[in-house]
């Protein structure tokens, strides 16, 4: 037997690699001073939002790429997602307990509560959004628009008119890993879901794969990242109308070529939490703009950060999903 030398040390250095990549989580150990190092201000306006005695805290790990945090206050746990195994984790705060909150999920991405506390989900695998009810029936918000098939909703936000908003670009519909693989029939819109007629309209329609999205704390602007051009942009738009519709779109901020943005929230002061990252040395992690799109702040983990929530009694604690793991943090804001 021939055995090509080429393809044998690619492959061993690839092994070498991931074995390298695991002992890194596996090695990975919250600080063990106060104030935790990890958490880095970029502007010293950072500082007031810093806990001296809190540091970063894994507690799950396991995930293939966790996305999607929403936390349940009713019940003290969070919910997340874990796309490529299909499934919905749960945490529960007094316990740490880990558990499958849901599996099958439809390759669910991400999660949201609307105003009467029932469980949003967006689905890769059946492309659709959908509610879970009191009863734990499944009511589908949207899955289609003007007879065709959504993308692969990817974000979604529940507005305080009971209005619904997602982010619809096509990431899980690009393989077989998130999802299923299919052809786009629409452009990758951000849509609204009208509480009172049903109706699904198009607020953002000039947008490249738009994908985490969030309000101001009054509501009056809305944000979404942009994630087609390179590099990125988060975009920012006026709320008019009542809240029906969006103008004035402008940029925020614009990314480095090496930054990732990807799911985040706001807090009460109206700054930005920002999952974080694509492997890039001491980017991974969550970065923290303020309302004028100044970065100030960065918490960093061992690996990307998807997407951010906060919870806790007092709405005073970040959680963070990481590629593999979810990570928490108290901070001295709250969660919009």
């Amino acid at each position: 037997m021939t055995v090509d030398r080429r393809r044998f040390v690619g492959a061993a250095a690839a092994l070498s690699g991931l074995a390298a990549a695991r002992a890194a989580f596996a090695q990975w150990q919250p600080s063990q001073r106060y104030p935790d190092p990890a958490v880095v201000a970029l502007d010293p306006t950072f500082n007031r939002y810093r806990l001296g005695l809190a540091k970063v805290e894994q507690i799950a790990t396991g995930m293939r790429w966790a996305e999607g945090p929403v936390w349940f206050g009713d019940g003290r746990y969070l919910l997340w997602s874990d796309i490529p195994n299909n499934r919905i984790m749960r945490w529960d705060e007094p316990t740490g307990a880990v558990s499958v909150f849901r599996q099958p999920a439809n390759n669910s991405n991400g999660l949201s509560r609307d105003r009467q506390g029932r469980l949003l989900t967006c689905e890769h695998l059946t492309r659709r959004v959908t509610r879970t009810e009191y009863d734990g029936s499944i009511t589908v918000i949207a899955d289609r628009f003007e007879g065709k098939p959504l993308n692969s909703p990817n974000d979604v936000v529940c507005r305080s008119d009971g209005s619904i908003w997602f982010t619809d670009p096509p990431y899980g519909i690009l393989g077989y890993y998130e999802g299923e693989r299919a052809t786009p029939e629409l452009p990758t819109n951000v849509y609204r879901w009208d509480p009172d007629t049903k109706a699904l309209s198009v607020a953002v329609g000039d947008i490249e794969r738009p994908n985490g999205l969030a309000f101001s704390p009054d509501e009056s602007v809305f944000y979404v990242v942009e994630g087609g051009p390179s590099p990125r942009v988060m975009r920012a738009y006026d709320v008019v109308d009542g809240g029906r519709r969006l103008s004035n779109k402008r940029t925020l901020f614009t990314l480095g070529d090496r930054d990732t943005p990807d799911g985040f929230r706001v807090d009460v002061d109206g700054n930005l939490w920002c999952g974080w990252g694509m492997g890039a040395d001491g980017l991974d992690g969550v970065r923290v703009f303020n309302p004028a799109g100044k970065a100030i702040g960065h918490i960093s983990l061992p690996e990307r950060s998807a997407n951010v929530c906060f919870g806790g009694r007092h709405r005073n604690r970040l959680f963070m999903c990481g590629s593999t793991s979810v990570y928490a943090l108290y901070v001295n804001t709250q969660g919009t």
